[in-house]
């Protein structure tokens, strides 16, 4: 495993990090998921990416239990807030703040995390009063940094201009072959100031794995077939995207690579990309993508890539 600096923080992160989006508690059963956990350690994946309002709670507290016993400055853990936990428990005022980062931190069976994220921007609370709170958590050890997921260049121009609290170190945008957007203002703005990108859904939820033939039915085990999981596999189960991702593989296996491998090493092209969030219901998924991070790709093959993917987003 190789690691990155993230942001202008102190945390050095894996390049492959864990996530636990519709998997660990709510897709995936528990021991599955506890095996899994322990083996990204096992393999050097020390940053683990998880969220309150995944499964409601459901995935902090199977990611605590998978994590008890583990010394603490062995790996480098990261939730949000933001979304509807019940009871009008939403969104990122002062009150919310303080409420579910305590919450969040007895399901992880955790003092601390080491990175605390905004999941959306909340137009319903003053930028100031949630990064007031923010900091507030900072300064009382409950998180060591913060971040942000989807903001809009404007809601990070206008934090940053927030004089006296803490600054963000980190971006969590959706980013991948099939999904560029970040590449046009959100990387340029934060790698000017000291904000790293955690991306998710580098894989296009699986697609550019490959796995999925345009012709056929999906794997029985994959998540297109799950009912748990299927409903956000539907942008990218179009024909026009499951073409292409069968065309890049033959530019995989000239790079000597998975298509999976091939489509994460292209991510981490990116010098403003810390980390790639991967899931995963079996160990041996986290051993193919952690190889990624050995590939040397001839560019000329990106480019190849890239133009199929560009025509796959035209015609969807």
């Amino acid at each position: 495993m190789r690691y990155r600096q993230l942001g202008s923080s102190d945390l050095k992160v894996s390049e492959i990090s864990l996530g636990s989006w519709l998997t660990y508690g709510v897709g995936v059963e528990r021991d599955k998921a506890v095996r899994c956990v322990h083996h990204a350690l096992d393999i050097g994946i020390t940053f683990i990416d998880t969220a309150n309002v995944y499964g409601r709670g459901a995935a902090e507290e199977v990611l605590g239990q998978a994590l008890d016993g583990v010394p603490r400055d062995s790996y480098v853990m990261a939730t949000k807030l933001f979304g509807d936990m019940g009871g009008g428990d939403k969104g990122l005022s002062r009150a919310q703040v303080f409420k579910q980062i305590d919450a969040s931190l007895k399901r992880l069976r955790t003092d601390y995390v080491d990175l605390y994220q905004c999941h959306r921007y909340d137009p319903d609370t003053p930028l100031e009063e949630t990064m007031e709170a923010l900091s507030e958590v900072v300064r009382s050890g409950k998180a060591r940094w913060i971040g942000f997921s989807e903001w809009s260049p404007q809601n990070i121009r206008d934090a940053l201009a927030i004089p006296g609290v803490e600054k963000f170190v980190s971006s969590q945008p959706q980013y991948s072959l099939m999904w560029r957007r970040p590449e046009k203002e959100v990387i340029p703005l934060c790698a000017a100031n000291g904000i790293s990108q955690i991306v998710w859904s580098p894989l296009a939820q699986g697609v550019l794995t490959g796995k999925y033939d345009p012709d056929a039915p999906p794997p029985a085990d994959s998540r297109a077939a799950s009912d748990a999981m299927s409903g956000s596999m539907t942008a990218w189960m179009r024909r026009p995207v499951l073409e292409a991702a069968q065309a890049m593989k033959p530019l995989a296996a000239e790079a000597g690579l998975s298509l999976a491998q091939f489509a994460l090493a292209w991510v981490l092209r990116e010098p403003n990309v810390a980390s790639a969030i991967v899931g995963a219901s079996r160990p041996e998924q986290l051993d193919e993508n952690a190889a990624a991070v050995e590939a040397r790709v001839d560019p000329a093959l990106f480019a190849k890539a890239e133009a199929i993917a560009a025509g796959a987003r035209e015609a969807n």
